[in-house]
C-alpha cells in the first residue's frame, strides 16, 4: 500500500524537526571561567609586553633543565617505576573506558533471541494446548532531543582528560622531589666531609694542647675542653650516615625499587647553579600547570553535568522497533511472509511527579558547577603564589649564599691564625676552639645554602609546571 504524497511530506518534515531539535541543547556552550591575570609574578621581573608563554622554562624537558646526568638517570628510573605515578596511569586506563562506554550512548541498543512460550490450558478451559516459536530482533533508541546523553559524553571526556592531568602532576611533584632528595644528599656528603676534616683538626689540635700540658703552659681544663670538642665532633658522624642511609632509602622507594645506595658521580659545590631562569607569564600556567588543566577540567566536566540534569526535566522520545518470525511451528518459521511480524512505537515520556526530585538535581549539579569554578580560581591563585614564593626564595638565598661563602672564608683564615698565635702564645685554646666551632658550623650553612638554592630551581620549575613533557 502506497503513503499518499501529504502524509509522506508530513513525514518527512517531522524527522527533519526532530533532527534539528536533537542539534539543541538546554544549556549554553561551555566558556572558560575569566581571571584576572598580574602582568607578572612577585619576585620576579615583569615582562615586556609582546611576552610569550613559549619563554618559560616549563617548556623545557627535565633532561634540558638539570645538568647532572646521574640526577637525570634516576628521573628516568623513577617515572618508569614509581608506583603512585602507576596508580595514576591506571586511573586514565580506568576513564578511558567509561569514556569509550559513553560514546555508545548514542547508538541505539540491539537484541536478538529466540522464544517458546506454552500455554497449558486448565482442566474446565480450552483442551488443547498450544505452543508457540519466535525469532526476533528489537532496536531501542532514544533521540537525543535536548543533548542529554551528548552532555554525559562531554562529561565522561572531561573526566577522562583530568585523569591525564592528575598522572602530569603526579610527574612534575616526581621530578621535583627527586632533585629535592638528590640535593639533600649531594649537601650531606659535603657535610660528612667536612666535618671528618674537623675531627681531623680536632685531634691535632688535642695532641697540640696536650704537649703544652705536659710543659706546664696550660692547665687540665684546655685538654679536656678540647677533647670534649673532638668528641662533639666526632659524634656528629654517625648522625650525618643515618641521615645519609635514610635519603638514600627514601630516593629507592621513590625510584619504585627497593632501599639501597644511590650512586653520585658530582659533588654539591661543582652543580651548575643556573639563576637567569625566564619564568613567562602568569596566564601561562593555565597551559602548563596541570593540576590548574586539572581544574578547569573539573569546571567542564561539571558544567556537562549540569546539561545532563537540566536535559532530564524535559521529555524524552524513544522508539523501539522489533520484527521477526513467529509460528506454531519452528519448521513453519520460513513460510514467508505469513510468519513475519513487525512492531514500531515511539514514546514521548514526560516527568511528573519526579519533576521536583529532578529539579533538586538540576540544583546541585548548577551549586557543584559553582563551586568547581571557584576551586579553578583557586588552583590559580595557589599556582601564582607558588611561582613568586620560588622566585623569592631563589633570590634571597642567593644572596644569603654568597654571604656564607665569604664568612666561610674569613673564619679559615681565622682557625689558621688562632692557631699560629696560639703556638706563639698570643691566643687561649678558648680562641682556637672557637675558631674551629664558628668554621664547622660556617661550613655546614653553606653546604644547607647551596642545597637550598639547588632545591629551589627545582621548586621554581614544578610550579611553572615543568617535568611532564
Amino acid at each position: 500500500m502506497r503513503m499518499p504524497a501529504k502524509d509522506l511530506l508530513k513525514r518527512i518534515l517531522q524527522l527533519l524537526l526532530l533532527v534539528s531539535l536533537s542539534a539543541c541543547g538546554v544549556t549554553h556552550e561551555y566558556k572558560t571561567p575569566d581571571v584576572a591575570f598580574p602582568e607578572g609574578y612577585r619576585g620576579g621581573l615583569t615582562p615586556a609586553k609582546g611576552n610569550q608563554p613559549e619563554s618559560s622554562v616549563a617548556l623545557l624537558p627535565y633532561s634540558s633543565f638539570f645538568a647532572d646526568k646521574t640526577l637525570c638517570a634516576l628521573i628516568d628510573s623513577a617515572l618508569a617505576n614509581n608506583l603512585d605515578l602507576q596508580v595514576a596511569l591506571k586511573n586514565i586506563d580506568y576513564a578511558r573506558q567509561t569514556l569509550h562506554s559513553s560514546r555508545l550512548g548514542l547508538l541505539p541498543t540491539l537484541n536478538v533471541g529466540i522464544q517458546n512460550t506454552r500455554t497449558h490450558p486448565s482442566d474446565n478451559g480450552a483442551k488443547t494446548n498450544v505452543d508457540d516459536y519466535s525469532a526476533s530482533a528489537t532496536s531501542s533508541w532514544e533521540a537525543d532531543i535536548w543533548g542529554k546523553i551528548r552532555s554525559r559524553n562531554k562529561s565522561a571526556l572531561a573526566s577522562y582528560l583530568k585523569t591525564q592531568e592528575a598522572a602530569k602532576a603526579v610527574r612534575t611533584r616526581l621530578v621535583a622531589d627527586i632533585a629535592s632528595g638528590y640535593y639533600t644528599l649531594l649537601m650531606l656528603d659535603v657535610q660528612l666531609e667536612s666535618s671528618k676534616k674537623n675531627l681531623a683538626l680536632a685531634d691535632t689540635t688535642v695532641k697540640m694542647i696536650g704537649l703544652q700540658y705536659q710543659a706546664g703552659q696550660v692547665t687540665s681544663l684546655a685538654v679536656q675542653q678540647q677533647e670534649a670538642l673532638r668528641q662533639s665532633i666526632a659524634g656528629s658522624l654517625p648522625a650525618i650516615e643515618q641521615k645519609i642511609a635514610v635519603q638514600e632509602n627514601a630516593l629507592s622507594i621513590l625510584c619504585g625499587r627497593m632501599p639501597g645506595a644511590i650512586g653520585r658521580d658530582r659533588a654539591l659545590f661543582t652543580t651548575k647553579v643556573a639563576d637567569a631562569l625566564p619564568a613567562g607569564i602568569p596566564a601561562a600556567l593555565l597551559q602548563n600547570r596541570p593540576d590548574v588543566r586539572g581544574a578547569e577540567l573539573a569546571v567542564r566536566g561539571a558544567h556537562a553535568d549540569m546539561g545532563e540534569a537540566k536535559a532530564a526535566l524535559y521529555p524524552s522520545l524513544t522508539v523501539t522497533a522489533s520484527g521477526g518470525v513467529e509460528a506454531f511451528k519452528t519448521s513453519q518459521w520460513f513460510t514467508l511472509p505469513g510468519s513475519l511480524f513487525g512492531l514500531v512505537q515511539g514514546a514521548l515520556v514526560q516527568p511528573v511527579f519526579q519533576r521536583g526530585q529532578l529539579k533538586a538535581k538540576y540544583e546541585q549539579s548548577r551549586i557543584k558547577r559553582e563551586q568547581a569554578e571557584l576551586e579553578f580560581k583557586q588552583s590559580l591563585l595557589k599556582a601564582v603564589g607558588e611561582v613568586s614564593d620560588a622566585l623569592v626564595q631563589l633570590e634571597k638565598v642567593k644572596l644569603q649564599e654568597a654571604i656564607a661563602e665569604q664568612r666561610v672564608a674569613t673564619l679559615h683564615k681565622a682557625v689558621s691564625d688562632a692557631s699560629m698565635l696560639f703556638n706563639s702564645g698570643m691566643a687561649t685554646y678558648l680562641e682556637v676552639m672557637m675558631a674551629q666551632t664558628n668554621t664547622l658550623q660556617a661550613e655546614l650553612d653553606l653546604a644547607s645554602l647551596r642545597r637550598q638554592h639547588l632545591t629551589a630551581m627545582a621548586e621554581l620549575y614544578r610550579s611553572l609546571g615543568g617535568g611532564w613533557r
